[in-house]
């Protein structure tokens, strides 16, 4: 008998979108590994990998996260 069951059961209300089956669920039906969420709406879960793709366009537009060498002494 394990230890720790896997919890898959989520609360009503708590919707999430499955990166396996392309599909939104209400309460997590698939593992963790394979979803995002949770999230508040179906709507919202609907538009998850849209969502995905505007923070990663963020994240690689944003300076901070970038290490871009600064000129020192050694440049001409």
């Amino acid at each position: 008998m394990a230890l720790f069951k896997k919890r898959t059961v989520g609360k009503p209300g708590e919707w999430f979108y499955c990166l396996e089956h392309k599909k939104v669920e209400e309460g997590p039906e698939c593992p963790a590994k394979d979803r995002f969420g949770p999230y508040a709406s179906r709507e919202e879960a609907q538009h998850a990998m849209e969502t995905a793709r505007e923070r990663n366009l963020q994240w690689e537009n944003d300076a901070r996260w970038h290490d871009a060498p600064t000129s020192g002494p050694d440049d001409d």
